[in-house]
Formats: C-alpha cells, sequence, structure tokens
C-alpha cells in the first residue's frame, strides 16, 4: 500500500500556481496571435466563396453564406491572369533554382581554405547587404547591361545574394571535416566533394532558402513596376495591384464574359467590385502558401544552425 501512494503522489504530482497561470496565459497570447495571423485570410476567402451581394455590404464576417465558386470561375476570364501566373510561377521556380545552386556553391567555396583571396570576396560579397548604390543607378545599370524589359531582369540580379550565402556558409562549416578530407583522399575535386558531399548534406539549408527566395520572388513588385513595363512581363503581384485599383470596371468585364447566363440568373453571384478584389487576391496568395508544407520538416533545422556552437 505505500508502495502504491508513492507511485500515486509522483504520478500526480502539484503543480506551482505561477507555472499554470504562466502555461495558461502562454496559451492564451499564442491562441490570439495565430488568430491574427489567419484571420485576415480566412475573411477574404469566405468572403470569395459567399453571396456577393452579402459580401459588398460587410456582413460576410465569421461564416460564408450561400456558398459558390462562382468568382473563381469569372476570375478565369479576366485577360491576362494567365500570362501573369505563368510569369510570377516561371520567376519563381527559375530563380529559386539559381539562387538555391548559387547560395550553396558560395558558401561551400567561402569554407575551402585553398580558395583565392576567399576572405576578401567573402567581405566583397557581404557589405552589399549593407550598402548599395540606390534605385536609380539600379535601373540604369539594368539599362547599360540589356536587362531592361526582359524577363532576366527578374531573375539574375537576385541569383547572388549575400544572406542566403551566409547561411550556406554557416551550415557549411557546421558539416564534419573529415568527410571532405575523405572526399579529397579518394580524389574528389572541388565539384565532386560539393554535389556529392555537400549537397546530400545541407538539405536543410537548402530549403530553408528556396522557402526565403521563392516566397521573395513571387512577392517582389517593385522590380516589374520599375525595370519590365512590358505588359507581356506584368506578374500576378503588379496585375493584383492593377485589379484592385480598377475592380469596378473589372466587375463589368467580369460580368459580361464567361457564362453571363447564368449570372444573370443568380444575381446574388454577380461578380462585385469587393469579390473580384478578394478573389484575385485568393489566386495570387494561395500558391506561395503551399511551398511551407512541402519544405517544413527542413525549414527550423535549416535556420537554426550555427546558432549554437559546441
Amino acid at each position: 500500500m505505500a508502495d502504491n501512494d508513492v507511485k500515486k503522489k509522483k504520478t500526480h504530482k502539484h503543480l506551482d500556481p505561477a507555472d499554470t497561470l504562466m502555461t495558461v496565459i502562454t496559451y492564451i497570447v499564442y491562441t490570439v496571435f495565430a488568430f491574427v495571423c489567419v484571420y485576415p485570410f480566412y475573411y477574404i476567402f469566405i468572403n470569395t466563396i459567399s453571396n456577393n451581394d452579402l459580401s459588398g455590404r460587410g456582413k460576410i464576417r465569421f461564416w460564408p453564406q450561400d456558398l459558390h465558386l462562382t468568382n473563381y470561375v469569372n476570375v478565369s476570364h479576366i485577360p491576362a491572369l494567365k500570362s501573369a501566373f505563368g510569369i510570377s510561377l516561371a520567376r519563381t521556380l527559375i530563380g529559386a533554382l539559381l539562387t538555391v545552386a548559387a547560395s550553396a556553391f558560395l558558401g561551400y567555396m567561402f569554407t575551402r581554405e585553398t580558395m583565392w583571396k576567399r576572405k576578401l570576396w567573402y567581405r566583397m560579397v557581404v557589405v552589399t547587404m549593407y550598402f548599395n548604390a540606390g534605385i536609380i543607378p539600379f535601373v540604369i545599370t539594368m539599362r547599360n547591361i540589356h536587362l531592361y524589359d526582359t524577363f532576366w531582369v527578374y531573375i539574375l540580379p537576385t541569383v547572388v545574394s549575400p544572406f542566403y550565402i551566409v547561411l550556406c556558409k554557416t551550415f557549411v562549416e557546421s558539416v564534419p571535416k573529415e568527410l571532405t578530407d575523405a572526399a579529397e583522399l579518394d580524389g574528389c575535386g572541388t565539384m565532386r566533394t560539393f554535389t556529392a558531399i555537400i549537397i546530400p548534406v545541407i538539405k536543410p539549408i537548402l530549403a530553408t532558402v528556396a522557402i526565403f527566395s521563392m516566397v521573395a520572388q513571387w512577392n517582389s513588385f517593385q522590380d516589374n513596376v520599375l525595370l519590365a513595363p512590358s505588359p507581356k512581363l506584368a506578374t500576378l503581384q503588379f496585375t493584383l495591384y492593377q485589379y484592385i485599383n480598377q475592380a469596378s470596371s473589372l466587375k463589368a468585364l467580369v460580368n459580361s464574359t464567361g457564362n453571363a447566363a447564368s449570372l444573370a440568373a443568380s444575381l446574388a453571384h454577380a461578380a462585385t467590385a469587393t469579390s473580384i478584389r478578394m478573389t484575385v487576391t485568393i489566386v495570387v496568395v494561395a500558391p506561395i502558401l503551399l511551398v511551407y508544407p512541402i519544405f517544413q520538416r527542413y525549414f527550423v533545422k535549416g535556420i537554426m544552425i550555427g546558432a549554437v556552437k559546441g
């Protein structure tokens, strides 16, 4: 009996009231923070699938009403939206791929003592994180090297990113040196060691850089405005900006195209300026949100590496 009483006491430990209070406060704070982060996306989404008349009058707050997907069908008929999606998708995939490759390779090379003047080159790369010539000289430079108003103006200026290089360099420095030494003893050169030894080991930081780069490319807006004025190079972000400003005129365009007969049969589903704004916003934001679940398992390890060294 005595042994059972001891086991029960160990099992049911008395929690300190201060610890309990702190736990409750922590849960409340993080619940509120999560709600503040998620609710704007939820609010926009439920307004895109609800009665457009009620949505336009601000009546949809927490629960959708009169569910329908007409807004998404209508938005798919907006001119240039498909082209803008293709441009954004292409720059995101190509830009992220080249940025990850360049960041990983330079991060690896800056850890090799055999690299000629590696400290000088590394410092020259890092200093650009703190100093730049400004927007006007940058635009002039893009004109002089014939990248202005071309697709590659989205890609090439961002391939070498000092921040990503620093992340990769820090991660590579955490890799046991014995791995690369063994590869070199087996006759592997620089590229062979990089592709066969380093790349498989640093996958977490590569996934982290890929997330950062893809989000930056997808959400980029300024380069489209300053460096690519041609309509054929418009990105989704720039198109979203235009459509939000022109939502009233797009409402008439959408209602006059696509499945006009069914729209006339249900005035509640007829496009409004509000429904156009919110639907286009979801179309622009949703694809990049899918990136995080894919790379999430690598993200924490990749971003935290180098924070604690022992």
